[in-house]
């Protein structure tokens, strides 16, 4: 029997997940993603990327409903998209939910959108996420819903110099740290052997790590460390990154508050159509 997406189960909320946010966890977050922001090392806001881990119990549960479960061994994390409402902050008590909102048959895999929302127990909305999944090798023959939104990089912004270029070190202990921070406990980042059996070059680092430190990469040189003006943060994730390599993250002016960027591994590009858009 040909397996097959279930577009029935478009559309169709999780039960709600809660996550009471303390200065601790905070803390511990911007340290396992080498965050330099006195704010964020303080745990008086969250640095962007944690917005992920009040989610991350409701993250690929969607997928339960549409995407069989013989496939679910083919899924790799494509993309990752954040829109903030407001920043994330000490004593929050929040609650997500998830939908799987629609997906596109390719040659070479499937790819698939999920929307999630986060907010307060009032209701109050903090932050949205897209997270594009694919399945790689399956191609579903069909397009069902909507996927997330549109962040492809203007390869028209390649004529002007970059507005800024900064280069990190991922520590060769950064997977051991960022685990436990972001509750992500995936052996393809803690177990050489694990990683290797999976055709990889052995232990990577989480992509939503590397995604942290292009997010302070553009806070430190484009907001003046102000977290309170990321209204929205998006990448694709194009190769893994080792633990002991060193990141260089170009960014470009796209538009009034908005910038485009590209992370790379000497000339390997890691993060692409990356965008980060800032209230001026």
């Amino acid at each position: 029997m040909t397996e097959r997406f279930d577009p029935g189960g478009l559309g169709e909320w999780t039960d709600e997940s809660r996550f009471e946010v303390t200065r601790e966890r905070l803390i511990e977050y911007a340290k396992a993603t080498n965050d330099p922001i006195p704010a964020h090392l303080d745990g008086d806001v969250a640095s962007p990327v944690f917005a992920i881990v009040p989610v991350f119990e409701s993250l690929m549960e969607p997928a339960l409903e549409v995407v069989p479960v013989g496939l679910f061994g083919r899924i790799v994390h494509g993309e990752q998209e954040f829109r903030f409402h407001r920043p994330i902050r000490p004593g929050d008590k929040l609650v997500s939910r998830a939908r799987m909102t629609g997906y596109e048959g390719l040659p070479n895999g499937t790819r698939g959108t999920i929307h999630l929302e986060c907010r307060t127990d009032d209701g109050d909305l903090v932050n949205e996420q897209y997270v594009t999944l694919f399945v790689r090798g399956f191609d579903t023959g069909e397009t069902r819903g909507e996927l997330g939104p549109d962040h492809k990089f203007d390869e028209n912004l390649r004529s002007q110099a970059p507005v800024a270029k900064v280069n990190q070190h991922v520590d060769d202990d950064q997977t051991y740290r960022y685990a436990p921070a972001a509750g992500d406990p995936m052996p393809i980042h803690l177990d050489e052997e694990v990683a290797k059996d999976s055709g990889l070059p052995g232990i990577i680092a989480h992509g939503l790590c590397t995604m942290a430190f292009t997010s302070w990469a553009l806070l430190t040189e484009i907001a003046g460390s102000d977290v309170d003006r990321l209204k929205r943060f998006a990448v694709r994730f194009a190769k893994p990154v080792l633990p002991g390599q060193d990141l260089t993250t170009r960014i470009w002016r796209a538009g009034a508050g908005s910038y485009a960027f590209e992370t790379t591994v000497g000339e390997t590009v890691v993060i692409k159509d990356g965008l980060a858009e800032f209230a001026e």
